[in-house]
């Protein structure tokens, strides 16, 4: 399984589960490993009805925190040589 498959089952693990302090971490994992910002706001989205609106809204709102701050702060694969 790639890297960017699994981060995205485990941040849909840890929204389901309501692991907010161990999610953020992974969100930033999931966006390093290739799922976009629109990709993981779907998949928060599709969860909303199987895991629950509070915490689908609690994981939509860690998503719009790490999204600004990666914005701001360029990301270890962005150093890479190339």
């Amino acid at each position: 399984m790639s890297p960017r498959d699994r981060s995205l089952i485990t941040v849909a693990a840890l929204v389901a589960l309501g692991r907010d302090a161990q999610l953020t971490g992974h969100l930033h994992r999931a966006l390093d490993n290739g799922l976009t910002r629109d990709e993981l706001a779907e998949a928060i989205t599709h969860l909303a009805f199987y895991a629950s609106w509070p915490a689908a809204m609690s994981a939509t709102t860690l998503l719009a925190q790490v999204t600004e701050n990666s914005a701001d702060t360029p990301s270890p694969a962005d150093h890479q040589p190339r």
